[in-house]
């Protein structure tokens, strides 16, 4: 192919319309951007509220008006000129961005490939003013401004072919809308096309304003964050696990009011689910960080959706464990939490007026309260490594004894170990101040646990439910460095091939910190002499070939430090209990208790629910009582 030869031509500066031409280029991408740059100067201009109009996608027509400062008449042709802005004046004012827009060159990149009219009026003059081909002329209107953009790429017509159905573009500008009106409950949005009403909100609550954009899915769903340290705030609503998607619409981050697209932002609470998301699923949430304008940098790009950090990793750090120590209140006991949606339309039916649970007469446990970080705490850059510190104090908690454990809470009775298994067993009093599970009434086809709560009926599945409490624990241990040991009076030997033999004779430290002691006896033989007490019910040839494949696929350090979770996981996958084994009632009556002491016990390792909530009223629509 032969390369297309340009004629050689002197430097020469380029005339202003083309510059103006090419900044548009960068700004101006779609109709949607114009929509995005003139919603944020409205907000700049302290308006309260907003009304946006758009015909056939924005290219037609986008009419944005609000009722903010206005511009004096004397300032008018320098507000569609490029460069030329009231937000900053300096270069320490540069490094300071307080506003939304600061470059100065929105309005006029518009201007140069669409027709834009500017009425505008302020709260001292006497009637508005309106500029037009950079022609001013008094006009009629109330305080704030208008920007009327009409015919956009009129004179660019090469650029217009690139835009898509009218349909389409109107779908970006309406994402663009939602994403401004999140991040400002405190503002009123009116959206119309074609002359048609699409969206209005009125001013309210961040709580209300998400519920009416995301939908009541995520409202029912969703845990309230708000966590600080040092100069960093986060604060918003993130969805349960049980409330993910297939897709990543759903997701929206602000800094310092600004909606961004970060990659570690969102890695920062992606690694946050990872231990609570299913498959290839995506969480839903709206947070917002806040922090010192010097410390970040959001000059990085011209249409400002992504932005630096001064100390990227103390804020990754900081949002991954604000995330996390969040998901971890999900388990029985926590704030209001559901476990699954089955039950989110009977949240603000049934929660009392005073913010707790029903059945909690107390303040409400939080089973992370020993994480919390130390008061006081403002050095931020530190904040990742203090916080593992207390993460890494949790007390291990040793192997579940289901006997042992229901008898030790009073509440199990002699006749209960008699019962077959499946049995229905006359349930204890009702006690939810300590008992929000209720207490287990039979087990339906050796797979579910059938429990009574004041609410109603309680469905578990035991093998997800068990498995979660198992690799909370193994996680515990670990981190506190005490795997408890279990020897094996006799030792399981098997064969193993050379590799194997290998992986276990080159990584018997890392071996024996996640509480195996695997020797190779022969070349061809391997025995395990001791497995985590955890696990001492497992399958021990299971267990040792699961942890040398892990090794040897991922190297023994990297399994302890980056794999060490999904190792874990399928460590306590092979020891929960398994379908169709049988469980008396003391047993399945711990099991809840366990669940209600547990972090993150509303999900399996996997994602999948553990349990869900059929309500009273469930079961009254269901055979259609009082209808």
């Amino acid at each position: 192919m032969n390369a297309i030869l340009t004629p050689h031509r002197p430097i020469l500066a380029l005339p202003d319309h083309l510059i103006s031409q090419i900044a548009a280029g960068e700004v101006v991408e779609r109709p949607s951007a114009v929509v995005k740059e003139l919603l944020e100067n409205a907000l700049d201009a302290g308006a309260s509220s907003i009304t946006i109009r758009l015909e056939e996608g924005g290219v037609k027509r986008i009419a944005i008006s609000d009722n903010g400062r206005g511009i004096p008449a004397d300032q008018l042709p320098l507000a569609v000129e490029r460069h030329a802005t009231s937000k900053i004046a300096s270069l320490e004012e540069l490094e300071n961005v307080a506003t939304l827009g600061f470059r100065g060159e929105a309005l006029a990149s518009i201007a140069s490939v669409a027709v834009l009219t500017l009425t505008t009026r302020t709260a001292d003059a006497a009637h508005a003013w309106q500029i037009e081909g950079g022609k001013i002329t008094p006009a009629s209107g109330a305080q704030g401004t208008t920007v009327d953009v009409q015919d956009l790429y009129y004179n660019t017509p090469a650029r217009r072919k690139f835009l898509k159905s009218d349909q389409t573009e109107f779908g970006h500008c309406a994402e663009v809308v939602r994403r401004i009106a999140l991040a400002r409950p405190d503002v009123a949005f009116s959206l119309s096309h074609n002359g048609k009403t699409v969206d209005h909100w009125m001013v309210t609550a961040i709580a209300k304003r998400s519920a009416s954009i995301l939908g009541e899915a995520f409202a029912n769903a969703r845990l309230a964050l708000d966590e600080s340290a040092g100069p960093l705030r986060l604060h918003g609503y993130i969805g349960l696990p049980t409330a993910s998607k297939g897709r990543a619409d759903a997701q929206f981050f602000y800094v310092n009011g600004r909606f961004v697209r970060d990659k570690l932002l969102t890695h920062a609470v992606r690694a946050a689910y990872q231990d609570v998301l299913h498959g290839d699923r995506y969480p839903s949430y709206v947070i917002a960080l806040d922090l010192d304008p010097a410390l970040v940098d959001v000059n990085v790009h011209p249409s400002k959706i992504e932005v630096r950090f001064r100390d990227s990793r103390a804020v990754h750090q900081f949002v991954f464990h604000a995330v996390h120590r969040a998901l971890a209140q999900t388990s029985a006991t926590a704030f209001g939490t559901v476990p699954a949606p089955v039950t989110a339309n009977l949240i603000d039916s049934n929660q009392s007026g005073n913010g707790k649970l029903p059945w909690v007469g107390g303040e409400q446990i939080s089973f992370s309260a020993q994480f919390a970080a130390p008061s006081g705490s403002s050095n931020y850059q530190d904040y990742s490594h203090s916080f593992n510190r207390q993460e890494q104090a949790g007390v291990a908690q040793s192997a579940v004894n289901y006997g042992a454990l229901f008898s030790e809470s009073g509440t199990a009775s002699h006749e209960h170990n008699n019962l077959p298994s499946g049995s229905v067993a006359t349930t204890p009093q009702l006690s939810n101040d300590e008992y929000p599970l209720g207490f287990a009434l039979a087990q339906l086809h050796g797979v579910y646990v059938l429990a009574q709560n004041t609410k109603g009926l309680v469905l578990v599945d035991m093998h997800a439910a068990h498995e979660r409490i198992l690799y909370e624990q193994l996680k515990n241990a670990l981190n506190d460095n005490a795997m408890s040991v279990q020897p094996l009076l006799i030792p399981i030997t098997f064969y193993a091939d050379a590799i194997e033999v290998a992986t276990a004779s080159d990584n018997a430290e890392v071996l024996h910190s996640l509480g195996f002691d695997i020797a190779a006896i022969s070349p061809t033989t391997l025995a395990v002499r001791s497995i985590p007490a955890l696990l001492k019910n497992a399958d021990a040839q299971t267990l040792a070939r699961d942890v040398l494949r892990d090794v040897r696929e991922f190297g023994g350090s990297r399994v302890l430090i980056d794999r060490r979770n999904e190792l874990l996981g399928t460590l306590a996958c092979h020891t929960a209990v398994r379908a169709n084994r049988s469980l008396t009632t003391p047993e399945m009556n711990a099991l809840l208790r366990q669940m209600e002491q547990t972090e993150r016990a509303d999900q399996c390792n996997h994602g999948r629910p553990t349990w869900v909530q059929l309500g009273l009223n469930d079961l009254d629509r269901l055979f259609l009582r009082g209808q």
